[in-house]
């Protein structure tokens, strides 16, 4: 007997340290620093089959409300030559002091930038035409190709607006016209009179047939008599979002609208604080009547803004879209660099921050809030977060720490409802980081390859869970360009499994740049920054992968996170070498319907069976909803010519229950929408 007892023995202890060993090894990979390179050998078609276990029973989060939102800022003519539908380039003829760029004379006309005759204070400028040999039969004038052309659709109202004066009385007419750029052809034209020697409004339409839509097109004004006659904010808009004065182009609202996003992050980005200091978002500058508006340098970008679209559009994009606005305010800094210090100096720029928290908030009772209803939107905005700058880690004189404490404290006394957000987050070393204050969330920000994005997420798993929140402000999968490939979106993927599964720290974030306009991508283009979530041009827009990916996790997730555990997840070699997982995943529930939201992404070129167990739930049914992404090559991507080559796929699958084996395509992103009880 104890021969054959310690022979027993010997086997269970066997066991029982091959179980452990296999536990640890398992525990370890999950484990690892984002950082470091595993040593487990790749696995293109893994040989032993991973498992995910969904614990439908253990809820160890609730998913933000707040997770998923936008971030935006006017770079690679994100506003100008993008959402903001203005057509008209250099309406106001203030982005070069000499020169009339993106203007060029018609006929025997000439023009030029006159700084003698401005409209007002603002707009201190205007074109002066001299039209001195115009006749009926040779007329002259001027005219605008617009951003990279003007869009013609077919049967479409467009809104035609400008100020004008003559020398005296003008005894002729203008013309105004939408032709194509050969002048073949005229899609609509309108004549004009009543010019005279004061400055005066001329507002009409322009109405187009039923014609094939077009952007190679310009806006022309001409005279057909004698003369001098100048010019300012000359603006021609086509139908809004919305039909919004001043408004939106439709289609990128429309794209934006099928993301579901919960906040919009404004304005910006370097955009907020400029290179110079007076060449930031100064918002009193951006508000009211827009020929009161004088516009800036977007000199963090290279070109010159109108502000047409500043605080209150921005507020109305929020509107119009169902967000709430995260507001990023001035705090002292530009990054020339341009520091104002702690104390007396900032705080004119506090006060001015109080006040945009007034004009956005605020009643009739208040100067502010009276201003915004005097600007047309009576009712005050919901607002929740605000963000005391913009990168400030970039800040190497040590001071915003002072100038944080300084906001933290004025806006708390007067709004102590408000989330205030410190642009250093824990993705900064510590001597950067706001020590005088406790932030109620830190901004992180993140551009990766897709390896690093990948070997980065699990970082929040094991982040504390005391200190301020995370809002991830600004990240991107930077892999494609002008907008991301199926690579960048299996990064994107990966990382939102990660922040999903942690929503309990991170309660916001939003991929950066929102917008590129694709119309010239050389140096000095219409891009100034790759790797964009939605590309256009002046007449059409596309999504890219990453854009549907954002848009499937937005869409698609419950309120619970439910715990999930792994084993044998395999990786594969990155170009450097490295060993990083090739499946990522993370599992919601909504509690009314009961479905569980199953996200699988698996980054492997071959098809990935993975065995999924679902404990603590019961009745799971065999079939469910699958939205599934994938491509045939990482490289593969979107593109105005083939906008919707890579796009989410919806479909019926059967075979499922609380315990099933089903295989995942390639370079695929899996939505499994699992009911049960």
């Amino acid at each position: 007997m104890k021969s054959k007892f310690s022979f027993c023995n010997k086997i269970i202890f066997l066991l029982g340290f091959y179980f452990l060993l296999l536990t640890t090894a398992t525990n370890f990979l999950r484990a690892q620093p984002t950082n470091s390179d595993s040593t487990n050998s790749v696995s293109e078609a893994p040989a032993v089959i991973p498992v995910l276990q969904i614990k439908a029973d253990q809820v160890v989060a609730e998913v933000s409300p707040t997770l998923y939102g936008l971030m935006t800022e006017d770079i690679n003519f994100a506003l100008e030559g993008g959402l903001y539908a203005e057509l008209i380039r250099n309406r106001t003829f203030k982005a070069n002091p000499t020169n009339a760029v993106y203007w060029s004379a018609v006929g025997n006309g000439a023009i030029s930038v006159d700084a003698s005759t401005p409209l007002n204070d603002a707009l201190n400028v205007s074109l002066k035409l001299d039209a001195s040999l115009a006749s009926k039969d040779s007329p002259a004038g001027f005219m605008n190709a617009g951003f990279w052309g003007i869009p013609v659709h077919p049967n479409s109202k467009y809104c035609v607006s400008f100020y004008a004066k003559s020398v005296g009385r003008f005894s002729g007419a203008l013309t105004v016209k939408l032709q194509s750029v050969d002048g073949k052809t005229v899609y609509s034209s309108a004549e004009i009179s009543g010019l005279s020697g004061e400055w005066k409004k001329f507002e009409f339409s322009l109405f187009t047939k039923d014609v094939a839509p077009s952007k190679d097109n310009l806006f022309v004004i001409t005279a057909d008599a004698p003369g001098t006659i100048w010019f300012q904010q000359v603006s021609l808009f086509p139908p809004t979002y919305k039909n919004r004065p001043n408004g939106t182009r439709p289609d990128l609202m429309e794209l934006m609208a099928g993301m579901h996003p919960s906040f919009l992050r404004f304005p910006g980005g370097d955009f907020l604080e400029g290179h110079q200091l007076d060449h930031r978002f100064d918002w009193k500058k951006t508000i009211g009547d827009i020929s009161q508006r004088p516009g800036h340098m977007n000199d963090a970008w290279g070109y010159w803004t109108t502000d047409g679209f500043g605080l209150l559009e921005f507020l109305e994009w929020c509107e119009d879209l169902n967000m709430q606005p995260v507001l990023a305010l001035y705090a002292g800094y530009s990054k020339n660099p341009k520091v104002i210090q702690p104390g007396a100096d900032l705080q004119p720029y506090v006060q001015d921050a109080l006040d945009e928290i007034e004009y956005v908030t605020g009643d009739a009772s208040t100067k502010w809030g009276a201003q915004r209803i005097q600007d047309g939107h009576p009712t005050p905005f919901t607002l929740s977060y605000v963000e005391i700058g913009n990168e400030d880690f970039f800040d190497k004189s040590g001071s915003y720490n002072g100038r944080f404490a300084q906001f933290y404290d004025a806006i708390k006394a007067k709004y102590p409802q408000l989330q205030i957000i410190s642009t250093v987050g824990n993705d900064h070393p510590e001597s950067l980081r706001v020590h005088s204050r406790t932030p109620d969330l830190v901004d992180e920000h993140f551009y990766k390859t897709e390896e690093q994005m990948e070997a980065q997420s699990h970082l929040y798993d094991n982040r504390p869970r005391t200190g301020p929140k995370v809002f991830v402000g600004e990240w991107a999968t930077r892999v494609g360009s002008p907008t991301p490939n199926m690579a960048g979106a299996l990064g994107d993927a990966a990382w939102m499994c990660c922040m999903e599964r942690n929503s309990d720290l991170v309660l916001l974030s939003s991929y950066a740049p929102l917008f590129v306009n694709v119309s010239d991508l050389a140096k000095g283009g219409s891009m100034q920054w790759r790797s964009d979530l939605l590309g256009y041009d002046a007449l059409t827009s596309y999504g890219s992968p990453s854009y549907y990916a954002q848009a499937m996790f937005s869409s698609n997730h419950g309120e619970h996170v439910l715990a999930t555990d792994s084993l044998n997840v395999p990786t594969y070699t990155t170009r450097s070498g490295r060993q990083v997982p090739s499946l990522f995943f993370d599992a919601t529930r909504d509690s009314q319907s009961g479905t569980i939201f199953l996200k699988i992404v698996n980054r492997l070129g071959s098809p990935q069976s993975i065995h999924v167990k679902i404990t603590g739930a019961n009745n799971v049914n065999s079939s469910a909803e699958a939205v599934v992404m994938s491509a045939s090559s990482p490289d593969d991507t979107n593109s105005i010519q083939e906008p919707t080559k890579i796009i989410p796929v919806t479909s019926n699958v059967d075979g499922l229950s609380a315990d099933f084996t089903r295989a995942f395509p390639p370079f695929s992103i899996t939505i499994l929408k699992v009911k049960s009880n």
